[in-house]
């Protein structure tokens, strides 16, 4: 690689005033070089430019992370007591966020508070999957801004935040041109939040979206927030490799990085502890999980599904995820494991044996399909075909055949035709979810089918579409939950119905939500004394009518996944 000489262009100096006849002393000069010196070494450092932000990451004796800055003291970069209120969009990655988040700043001295008008701080966790999603938090910041200039006449200033996706991608329009917010921070810098507030009340907008190739946030413990402390998720991997063309996500979150196998048993561990009864894993695609810490470093390379690849290079070595899989479940028999959100292309025949062969695991499988026609998938640079896709569903249902499943799907990609629209009205009838997420096709800028693809179905198209999907999709969950009534369901109650305080709520091993009357049932056989039932207690129902949405039953005693035995509970009345 040959030398490149850069042209130095000497330039004068130019003197005005009374300084052009002054005589500069060497020592004057000495003293002016040392002094500016000093002001370098205290200031920012060239790592801060190029980084964003000069973190010194320490860990204390207790094994506690902590992230100094050289030119801010750490007395600035405490949060006093002041109240954060967070509101979050989107999806359950982001929840997560803002656990994580929130980890951060109650450790410099901040407090959360649930009413927004006693907020000092207003950070919202945002989603940029959608442009629906992006307009939603437009509008809120139009109302934030409001409320803060009321509060300029009363009290201490509010500021306002964005963390997430929509920070990384909207930055300049949030900073520059709307003027709507005081800090951004993208996914991979939320140490940052701290400095950044600190950097706000001094008056100035503060900003750090840079996105990493190794921040997973191992060492820091999420403050979780679950409802009634029953459930929690524990984010396993950040970032995604796939590039499919109509996703904004490896742009926002950048490259896929998991965390150690050690710090994430750890926090499962605490999460059974504290009483926990269910753990989602979660990553953009979980199920590609590798961790490549030292000890688990080989050679071995990943195996995808059959009929199936990727448009990256055969990863080789690594802790796998049917491996994470295993060591997790084991760690408390009585606690369900789920995940999301994986791709189908990375589940080996391994990890579909473990998941039937623990009784922990749930025998729910999302598998996101997009489309019913291989020219879309193609198109989408999903990696498989019709065909594979439908091989996949048959290998799972023969490897679990309880499974319940869950998908995805676009309607009104680039270039779909009445043809390929029709073939996937097909392939949801051929398969038979009980639960699906199905959108109207919304380009995103940055990505592959922005750059190479054109937009070119008509909305009232794509709507349609949609719509007739949404139709045929509650069809065939109607169809798969009825064939559930007379049996009878593990249910992980959540609380009260929305619907009815009279009745609970709660979801059964495939996640389908059952609801029944609120009463008291048998602490684990017909002949025990009744208990009332609670949020986090397993139960089982007798499942007596089904629609597309849910079930209703009616419950007939406590149980635990260790001791469900139904056979005995069917003929009871």
């Amino acid at each position: 690689m040959g030398q490149h000489r850069i042209p130095v262009r000497r330039i004068q100096p130019r003197y005005c005033s009374n300084l052009a006849n002054t005589r500069v002393t060497s020592r004057e000069r000495r003293t002016t070089v040392n002094k500016f010196k000093t002001q370098l070494a205290s200031g920012p450092s060239f790592q801060d430019f190029i980084k964003g932000v000069s973190v010194i990451r320490t860990h204390a004796a207790d094994g506690e992370y902590s992230d100094t800055h050289g030119y801010l003291s750490q007395e600035l970069e405490m949060g006093n007591s002041r109240k954060v209120y967070f509101e979050t969009y989107g999806c359950q990655m982001n929840v997560n966020d803002t656990e994580i988040a929130w980890s951060i700043l109650q450790r410099r001295g901040y407090e959360r508070t649930v009413d927004l008008n006693e907020a000092d701080v207003v950070l919202l966790v945002t989603c940029s999957i959608r442009e629906k999603a992006e307009q939603t938090i437009w509008n809120r910041l139009q109302q934030l801004k409001a409320m803060k200039r009321k509060r300029l006449k009363t009290r201490t200033p509010m500021k306002i935040g964005i963390l997430g996706c929509m920070a990384e991608r909207l930055k300049t329009d949030l900073l520059e041109q709307e003027k709507l917010v005081d800090v951004l921070a993208g996914p991979d810098a939320y140490r940052d939040l701290p400095r950044l507030l600190t950097v706000a009340d001094g008056g100035q907008q503060a900003s750090n979206v840079l996105l990493s190739l190794e921040e997973t946030y191992a060492d820091i413990m999420p403050v979780h927030h679950a409802p009634q402390g029953y459930s929690a998720f524990v984010s396993i991997m950040r970032g995604c490799d796939n590039m499919c063309s109509y996703c904004i996500v490896p742009f926002t979150r950048g490259r896929e990085r998991s965390r150690p196998v050690s710090s994430i048993l750890e926090e499962v561990r605490m999460l059974s502890d504290q009483g926990v009864r269910e753990v989602t894993l979660l990553g953009q695609n979980v199920n590609s999980y590798r961790d490549t810490s030292e000890q688990f470093c080989g050679s071995d390379p990943t195996q995808l599904s059959r009929g199936f690849k990727t448009v990256y290079r055969t990863k080789q070595g690594g802790l796998r995820f049917s491996d994470l899989l295993d060591r997790v479940s084991r760690i408390d028999p009585d606690m369900r494991i789920r995940f999301t959100s994986p791709h189908p292309k990375d589940f080996p025949d391994e990890v579909l044996h473990l998941i039937a062969e623990r009784g922990n695991i749930c025998k729910q499988i999302h598998l996101p399909a997009q489309s019913g026609s291989s020219q879309v998938l193609k198109a989408m640079r999903r990696g498989y075909t019709r065909e594979a896709y439908l091989d996949l569903v048959k290998n799972i249902k023969r490897i679990i055949p309880e499974v319940s499943l869950s998908s995805d799907f676009i309607s009104g990609f680039c270039g779909e035709t009445e043809d390929d629209h029709q073939q996937t009205l097909t392939l949801i009838r051929e398969v038979g979810y009980n639960v699906g997420f199905l959108f109207a096709y919304s380009m995103r800028k940055k990505t592959h089918a922005y750059h190479r693809l054109q937009d070119d179905v008509p909305a009232e198209v794509k709507q349609r579409r949609l719509e007739e999907c949404i139709s045929v999709f509650r069809e065939e969950a109607a169809r798969v939950n009825t064939a559930l009534i007379g049996s009878t369901e593990l249910v992980l109650v959540e609380g009260e119905s929305k619907r009815s305080a009279e009745d609970l709520c709660g979801r059964t091993d495939g996640n389908m939500k059952v609801i029944f009357p609120k009463q008291d049932v048998a602490a684990q056989a017909p002949e025990s004394d009744a208990a009332p039932i609670n949020a986090g207690d397993y139960v089982l129902v007798k499942i007596l009518s089904a629609n597309s949405q849910s079930l209703r039953g009616r419950a007939l005693s406590h149980s635990s996944l260790r001791g469900t035995d139904t056979t005995m509970i069917e003929t009871c009345p």
